[in-house]
């Protein structure tokens, strides 16, 4: 079976180049995309210099922080960050827990003095600061395994476990404070003298406040030792700091007459060396300067940060969750009250197609993890380059892969030295919004001309497949199965190919069909027109025949006449055909007995053929036909005529009738040389034969089995002529079967 491609499945297959638009379009996007990208990333460097250009040359914003230090040390320098809710000074640390990731665990590394044999449960310590107001808070979770209270009637402050301040005034001045409570409780602070040397209470000091809280074993976690919460108003600090943890434990404590603090104490751990004015720590607060500058900038869209030069945060402003970086808000052209079809077209975008774009798209998260939400100090490729005096940005994942955010760095120039930096964010859920909108939009339209295209191809298709099949079926009336014009197609009016194509067939079949014409008058005109001459030269002879000749000349009389006499055979069976085609339309039907026809025109053919036998097998007496007995007859005569001609003498022709189903089957078989294997099925064709001239001196112009078709299909019935083999292989010949319908 040849597989056959229709023009409607090729038209079908090249529409689905359609499907290359979405492609290009999609592609069209992400290159507007990536331009955005680009705008967006000049926007946020540019926004980056606008703020670092208030940042200028205003040395007075970084006079109080550690940004002229060449260095910071982690632990040491501190770093205080902005808590949200108030602190309750209760000892509990329950307010920092939020915070607890922030804070700096003190241990060995922190020791102030060179002790040996340390170990981490005499003493360590987790601390963290925080800006709550106007105050400094600060908690330490001592632990501690012993823990020894100040003695009520003891005055010296230092003798037991404590907690060492030091600090730097606003007006410059070195100031020492211990606290050391005689229970849990409030705080006991004492402000030391201006000796180094002593610890000898000077006055107590109300401004710092705060609570100890002592561990209760099996109910903290924390085990054995004690937590300390306190709060410094932010007026008694400048930018240096240090705090210490003093573990005193009794066993040094006793047998030490006229002993001091410093020689009983074992083990100090401190963020730095509060009796070293030189050594004390930075504390870096954020700048309320520099947040005052930048407020204004939180309706920017951006999250905005300043470093100091150590990449310290010295102020924030803004929310990166807010940050998407472009007004993704499309103005609304369509009129306050919608019609219904715009109503419907919503309903049909939000809930069939949107669904099935976001199976591609990806809408931007509404939540996602910012790693720097509480950072204090912030590295990057981009705060390097802005360090060393070149704005740059960066593009960076969050952690959860949700968000892509793009920050821009500018450095802050004071007297020709990068100062600091400021690096702006902000995500890309501004350009991704409006990403999928365009391509929400172009999918629609895309779908709409699509779907248009589709129909218009597969009606055009149609309409050309329905033409072609049309003309096909035109031409294919017009010519019977035996190849006769019967007909022509109409004359088309549709002015392009397909139209050229019918007018063209026809013009071809109107000119085949006076050809055909031409040549099926031709016998008949041939007959006609040489039939008076044969007339004339056949009296002619016959009068010459009765004049006397010799016996030469009588030979050659006798040869002509025979000649004329097969002249006029030749024009009779020339017009024979022509005269049947008049006759079956001229002849009326009658229904006659088929069995008893084939009985008499058995018994004539005996007596016309004697040499030969004819033997009738029927078992259908009552068959009847309807049609014409004498035509019937003729087409028997014309099949007779040949089985006797190939039928070696003496073999019996037999006629077989039988009935199958509503079918009446008429086989004649007789015995002889089969036929040519290649001229079976064109033997019922005018002016066919298959006869050697030694055969018969008769003339034959192959028309005897053409007429017997035309005389089969005048009865409704079909002819057919085929190889006969006997069942026991002993004969063999030729068989036509002729098949008439039962009405």
């Amino acid at each position: 079976m040849t597989f056959r491609i229709g023009i409607r499945l090729k038209l079908l297959f090249l529409s689905l180049f359609l499907f290359a638009i979405p492609w290009l379009g999609y592609q069209y996007v992400w290159e507007l995309e990536s331009y955005l990208r680009v705008g967006q990333e000049q926007t946020l460097v540019g926004t980056a210099r606008a703020v670092a250009t208030a940042l200028h040359e205003r040395p007075t914003l970084f006079n109080k922080q550690a940004s002229y230090l060449t260095d910071v040390k982690p632990g040491t320098d501190l770093y205080a960050h902005q808590i949200i809710d108030p602190i309750q000074l209760d000892g509990r640390l329950q307010d920092w827990f939020d915070y607890r990731h922030l804070a700096v665990h003190y241990d060995a590394k922190y020791l102030l003095d060179d002790v040996a044999n340390y170990r981490a449960e005499d003493l360590n310590f987790t601390h963290m600061i925080g800006i709550y107001g106007d105050y400094l808070y600060a908690y330490f979770e001592v632990h501690d395994d012993y823990i020894k209270m100040r003695p009520r009637n003891n005055l010296r402050i230092d003798l037991n476990d404590h907690l060492y301040i030091a600090l730097t005034t606003p007006e410059g001045e070195f100031k020492r404070y211990i606290v050391a409570n005689y229970q849990p409780g409030w705080l006991n602070t004492y402000e030391l003298t201006d000796n180094l040397e002593s610890n000898r209470p000077q006055k107590p000091e109300p401004r710092i406040q705060g609570h100890w809280r002592n561990h209760i074993p099996g109910r903290d976690n924390s085990g054995s030792g004690y937590n300390i919460e306190i709060r410094i108003p932010l007026n008694m600090l400048a930018d240096n700091i240090a705090f210490a943890i003093v573990d005193v434990d009794e066993n040094i404590d006793q047998g030490a007459p006229n002993n001091s603090a410093l020689e009983n104490q074992i083990l100090r751990i401190g963020t730095a060396n509060p009796n070293q004015p030189d050594s004390l720590g930075t504390l870096l607060v954020p700048s309320p300067e520099i947040e005052k500058i930048i407020k204004g900038l939180q309706y920017s869209g951006a999250r905005i940060w300043v470093l100091d030069k150590h990449r310290r945060v010295m102020a924030r402003s803004g929310d990166i969750l807010q940050s998407t970086g472009m007004n993704t808000t499309l103005r609304d052209n369509t009129a306050s009250d919608p019609q219904w079809w715009q109503n419907g077209w919503q309903y049909i975008e939000q809930e069939w197609l949107l669904p099935l774009y976001y199976k591609i798209l990806t809408k931007p998260p509404s939540e996602f993890i910012d790693e720097l939400q509480d950072a204090y100090a912030l590295e990057g490729k981009d705060i390097e380059s802005a360090l060393t005096g070149k704005p740059d940005a960066l593009w960076r994942l969050t952690p959860d892969n949700k968000a892509v955010i793009l920050s821009a760095t500018h450095p802050i120039w004071i007297d020709g030295t990068v100062m600091g930096a400021v690096v702006v964010e902000q995500t890309t859920h501004g350009i991704r919004t409006l990403r999928n909108k365009a391509l929400e939009k172009l999918f629609n339209v895309i779908l709409a001309v699509m779907f248009s295209g589709t129909i218009v191809l597969f009606l055009f298709a149609s309409r050309m497949s329905f033409r072609i099949r049309n003309l096909r079926n035109q031409t294919e009336a017009a010519i019977d199965h035996n190849g006769k014009i019967i007909g022509n197609i109409p004359l088309s009016k549709t002015q392009d190919e397909i139209g050229d194509l019918s007018r063209t067939f026809h013009n071809v079949l109107g000119k085949l069909s006076q050809y055909h014409y031409y040549l099926e008058n031709m016998a008949s005109r041939l007959s006609h027109e040489l039939r008076t001459p044969v007339a004339i030269v056949k009296s002619s002879m016959e009068n010459l025949a009765m004049q006397p000749q010799s016996e030469t000349s009588q030979a050659y009389v006798n040869r002509a006449q025979e000649g004329i006499a097969r002249l006029s055979q030749i024009l009779n069976k020339m017009s024979e055909a022509s005269r049947l085609e008049n006759a079956l339309q001229s002849t009326d039907t009658e229904t006659f007995n088929l069995h008893e026809l084939l009985q008499g025109c058995l018994l004539g053919y005996q007596l016309a053929y004697p040499e030969n036998h004819f033997d009738l097998q029927s078992d259908y007496p009552k068959a009847t036909l309807k049609g014409s007995p004498d035509l019937f007859v003729q087409m028997l005569d014309k099949i007779t005529a040949n089985a006797t001609e190939f039928s070696p003498k003496e073999e019996t022709i037999n006629f077989k009738l039988q009935q199958q189903a509503n079918q009446l089957i008429l086989r004649i078989i007789n015995v002889g040389a089969p036929l040519p294997s290649d001229m079976q099925h064109q033997l019922f064709d005018s002016m066919v034969s298959v006869r050697k001239e030694a055969h018969s001196t008769a003339p034959h112009l192959g028309i005897g089995l053409y007429i017997a078709k035309i005389i089969a299909e005048y009865h409704q019935g079909k002819i057919s002529i085929d190889n006969y083999s006997a069942k026991d292989g002993r004969a063999s010949g030729v068989e036509v079967r002729i098949i008439f319908p039962i009405h």
